[in-house]
Parts: structure tokens; sequence; C-alpha cells
């Protein structure tokens, strides 16, 4: 199967009803960041964040920067996930991979192990699982290789797209699992993210980038600010702040 690289890909998305926040004083949202990667501020970026998905180095990042990132990330009391992607660092782990099952479950297990052993240096644990890139629409849509990825990932709660066939199937042996959106992606008419080279696909606008935040916000567990995109600090800064305007609690989703 042939998946985009970088959009959301075809496949049998399932319905997610809105959550249910209840009054305004009572809703809560996560804010997550994609760090580790050796782009941007992660330090500063941790300071608004509430959950780091910290690249586990396979698509970027080294185990030196991990143990640097969870020792940030334990200073702001942000919670820690495992970004673990397919093995292409020459293509960020944005290129479509065909993996067996049982080789990606093992790349899987690595990355997470090599990350807990850098939080546990750091005092802190491994709180959740995000895939990166393709991996994350792949797993998206294609059982064989969500499978493997929760069978890679131990008993982790699994942060993803939303209806997205991984977290069903998460969901089904018991896992915990969040839904998230993307402030800084552009979308389709049916919701799903453009295709990274498609016009608009990334905005570098922090207004309409905090405006689509409160837009997803009553969908989604959590709202995750790419670290590697343009004006990232900024727009997390425009987000957090639009988002306490307007009564939500940032706070972490696991």
């Amino acid at each position: 199967m042939r998946l985009p690289t970088c959009g959301w890909g075809a496949g049998p998305f399932r319905h997610v009803p809105e959550r249910d926040t209840g009054q305004m004083t009572d809703r809560r949202i996560d804010l997550n960041a994609d760090v580790g990667e050796e782009m941007g501020d992660d330090a500063a970026l941790l300071r608004v964040v509430t959950s780091a998905n910290v690249a586990c180095g396979l698509h970027a990042g080294s185990v030196e920067v991990m143990k640097r990132v969870c020792a940030w990330a334990v200073e702001q009391s942000v919670v820690i996930g495992a970004h673990v992607s397919y093995d292409d660092r020459e293509g960020f782990g944005r290129r479509h991979r065909d993996v067996a099952p049982e080789v990606l479950r093992q790349q899987v297990a690595d990355q997470v192990g090599i990350l807990q052993e850098a939080a546990a240096a750091a005092g802190t644990t491994v709180a959740y699982l995000k895939p990166h890139g393709a991996l994350y629409h792949r797993v998206a849509v294609d059982e064989e290789q969500a499978t493997a990825v929760l069978a890679g990932s131990g008993e982790l709660p699994v942060l993803g797209l939303r209806g997205a066939l991984i977290l069903e199937l998460a969901a089904a042996i018991g896992r915990r699992t969040g839904h998230e959106g993307f402030p800084d992606r552009g979308h389709t008419p049916d919701g799903r993210m453009l295709a990274r080279e498609e016009p608009g696909a990334v905005l570098t606008d922090s207004t309409a980038v905090s405006s689509q935040a409160i837009e997803l916000a009553a969908r989604v567990d959590s709202l995750c600010l790419h670290g590697d995109s343009p004006g990232a600090l900024e727009h997390a800064h425009a987000v957090r702040r639009r988002l306490e305007e307007r009564g939500w609690t940032v706070a972490r989703h696991f």
C-alpha cells in the first residue's frame, strides 16, 4: 500500500465526536511539541508546552540529545513521550517505508528503550508513545504496521490522529489513548492535513495558528506544534496565551 509521505493518507478513518468539555472553567487541553530533533530552541519551547515528543534517534536526535532534553523537561514538569519513527534519518522520517512487522516491532522497542534510559537518568519516565512522520500516517490506516508499533511499545499510552486505526487498536487492548490536532498545519475540507508540498500546508503566522488552535481544542485532547516549523516558539506562546484567554487550562493529558 502506497501512502502519501506527509498528508493523512487514504483509509478507513473512524468518526470521533467532539469531546464534552463541560463548563468553561473545567476545560483542559494538553499542548505538545516535537523536540530533540536539534532544530529550534527546545529549552525555551519546553517552558511553554506540557508534553514533549522526544526524537528517539532514527529520524533525528541522539542519546546525548535525549538526555539533555529529558533533563530540561524535568525542570519544567513537562511529560515525556517517545517520538518513534521509521529508520530514515536522511529523509527525517517523512518518507514511505515498507518495513516487515517483526523488524518494525524491534525498531520501536529499541527506540522506546533508549529514551526510557535517558528519562531514567533525568529522574523521570516515558509517559506515552507518538509515532513520527510517515510512520504516524501509516499506522492511522495500516493494521499490520499499527499492530507492530503497539507490540514494540510495551503498555505505553498512545497519542495520535483523530480517527486513526492505531488508537482504536490500542483502546481495544486496554491502553489509554489521546487524540491530537495540529494548529500549525493546513487542512483539507474533510479535516485531514494537507501534504507538506501543498500550498498552505504549513502555517507561519502566529495569529492564524492560535486561531486554529481554538477551533481544534474542543475536538481533541492535545494540540501539537512542530518544533522544526518556522516560528515554532512564537507559535507556542501565541497558542497558549489564546487558549488561556478563552478559559482553557493547559495541562498534561497523560
